[in-house]
């Protein structure tokens, strides 16, 4: 059988057709979609594309995870450091379906991936076969698109939609379930094509005129306007874009978790976090302002708070890609559709040059009640237990804001957003949407493939940790250089915290007991270290940066040290408690 000579990034045709296999025809593919990394798991019936990848591993690295979700998540994680497509693979059956957490907390925060199964073969579909799952059913409600091979014919034109379907966009996951037969199957391949064009499908809505225009009167007769930007800006890479347009119009702007990083932390126009454990003064002033101009983010519930007291007072003017988030949650008195990367130069162009002097020194005299009432003392309490803030502000002096930080989920998480410094874009790596815990560790593993010059530091609690802790194995054979930093206060944090606060301090199993997190590490070949004392803090957290290759640095932080801000769920933002 006569293969093909590709070059990586090309999508050119090869100079005669040639006869192939499925399996290699799926491997030319990914190459020529410009595919560096793959992370995933062999099995039974996925080993034809396995065994074809054993000819590739020159032009295509496989990172090997130890469990499918850790595949996702690693995908993910690559995807959100590079702004490439993530690409997972699984075989069948268990190895399929341990992919759909990550598929769902792909979907939710739009992140591009294309995930490959393997399947029984087509003639044993619907039989209960060995290791057969529906996996088409299964994922159709957690991915952009997805797709069953039976022939091996199809596999060209299909990964090509996939990864246009996967990129373009709001992006999203997309999965392709290959039969074992259309893997093995030999046929007369003609090249490789890039999709650029699907009937039907429009991933970006026409822009019109007339709502740039009516969102620019707006903007520029407004007395108290206020921006509130999410991770549309970083996947529309309008991050220029969207700097041009605040320090033309000198409006205050506030981040959701996953639109941190778009502008830096310490740009004067940048007024802080929002949602339920973000800063006091956006929370606010959002039911204060008097035009509300959302980009790139979707009116999440942890944002809003209650819908019935949110912004009431405001015209709200909401740029976004997806039609679908317009008028889903807030509605929007003018929608402005379409990619915010064209849209905004075209509002910036119509918007007037202003500074909202007194309107930004508002945001600071909340700053300054939050700064007195919490912030110090959980950056710098002097005495007591170790806060999760402290190793925030010490990291950041080591950083200088410029590492990539991975979350997990959980109160660590919410301290890590509000405290650490994000001076480059893609620098905030965590589950937003769906909060699964687990993510943090494989997620770090696929972000220091996306960005190998890049410092990445994982960010984890003791619980999420022993989720997907395995993953260790896999930075142990990878020899990939990922710092973890367990933030361990010896509780499933934010659930005890929430059982504090609303249900009379009856902690319900979420008093959890940890290995030796260390010695953990040890068997896996990683170095590492735990610290109990404030004075080994800015040794340790010295050590493990400078280290060459991973380390793991265990803290113990106090163990009832809870995350305000708060607002409770069922109020309105402007209800936010400061203790």
């Amino acid at each position: 059988m006569e293969t093909i000579q590709a070059e990586s990034n090309t999508l050119t045709a090869p100079e005669k057709t040639v006869t192939v296999s499925g399996s290699v025809a799926l491997l030319e593919g990914l190459i020529a979609e410009g595919v560096d990394t793959i992370f995933g798991y062999p099995g039974g019936a996925i080993m034809p594309i396995y065994d074809a990848l054993y000819d590739y591993t020159d032009k295509l690295k496989h990172i090997l995870v130890r469990h499918e979700q850790g595949a996702t998540h690693a995908a993910q994680g690559y995807a959100r450091t590079s702004g490439h497509v993530g690409v997972a693979f699984a075989t069948s059956g268990p190895g399929a379906t341990n992919l759909v957490t990550g598929l769902a907390d792909a979907q939710i925060d739009s992140t591009p991936m294309v995930c490959i199964t393997g399947q029984v073969f087509a003639h044993l579909l619907g039989t209960d076969a060995f290791q057969e799952t529906d996996v088409i059913n299964i994922t159709t409600p957690v991915t952009k698109w997805n797709y069953q091979i039976t022939d091996a014919t199809e596999i060209p034109s299909v990964l090509a939609k996939a990864f246009y379907i996967a990129r373009s966009g709001r992006p999203g996951p997309v999965l392709i379930d290959i039969t074992k037969n259309a893997q093995l199957q030999l046929f007369e391949y003609e090249g490789y094509t890039a999709c650029e064009h699907i009937r039907s499908y429009r991933p970006k809505p026409n822009i019109r005129k007339e709502y740039i225009e009516q969102a620019a009167e707006l903007i520029n007769s407004a007395k108290k306007p206020f921006v509130l930007f999410g991770q549309g800006v970083l996947l529309g890479n309008a991050e220029a874009e969207f700097q041009a347009f605040i320090e033309k119009t000198g409006i205050p702007a506030a981040w959701t978790i996953l639109g941190a990083g778009a502008i830096p932390t310490d740009h004067p126009l940048n007024v802080g976090m929002l949602g339920m454990h973000g800063n006091y003064g956006p929370n606010v002033q959002t039911n204060s302002c008097d035009v509300l101009i959302a980009i790139g983010m979707r009116f999440d519930d942890r944002v809003t708070g209650r819908l019935d007291k949110y912004a009431k007072q405001a015209k709200v003017i909401h740029l976004d890609i997806d039609p679908a988030e317009i008028d889903k949650n807030v509605k929007a008195d003018v929608p402005v559709w379409g990619d915010c990367k064209e849209t905004l130069p075209l509002l910036t162009a119509l918007a007037e040059q202003k500074e909202h002097t007194e309107w930004l020194a508002e945001f600071r005299a909340y700053d300054k009640a939050e700064r007195e009432a919490v912030i110090e003392k959980e950056l710098n309490p002097g005495e007591g237990e170790m806060t999760m803030g402290e190793v925030l502000n010490k990291l950041n002096e080591l950083t200088g804001g410029n590492a990539v930080i991975v979350t997990d989920v959980g109160q660590h998480q919410m301290v890590a957003c509000r405290y650490a410094r994000f001076n480059e874009t893609r620098s905030n790596i965590t589950s937003g949407g769906l909060g699964t815990m687990g993510f943090g560790l494989p997620a770090a593993i696929g972000a220091k493939f996306g960005a190998p010059d890049r410092t990445v530091v994982a960010i984890i609690g003791d619980g999420g940790f022993q989720m997907t802790c395995q993953e260790l194995g896999t930075i142990m054979q990878s020899g990939v250089n990922v710092k973890i930093l367990i933030l361990n206060n010896r509780f499933l944090g934010m659930v005890r915290q929430w059982q504090q606060l609303f249900h009379d301090k009856r902690y319900s199993f979420v008093d959890i007991t940890s290995p030796d997190f260390v010695k953990l590490a040890d068997a896996y070949y990683i170095a590492g270290k735990k610290v109990t004392e404030r004075d080994d803090l800015g040794n340790a957290l010295k050590e493990m940066l400078d280290h060459d290759g991973s380390y793991l640095l265990e803290v113990m932080v106090a163990k009832e040290n809870n995350v305000f801000p708060m607002v409770p769920q069922g109020s309105s933002v402007s209800e936010i408690r400061l203790k």
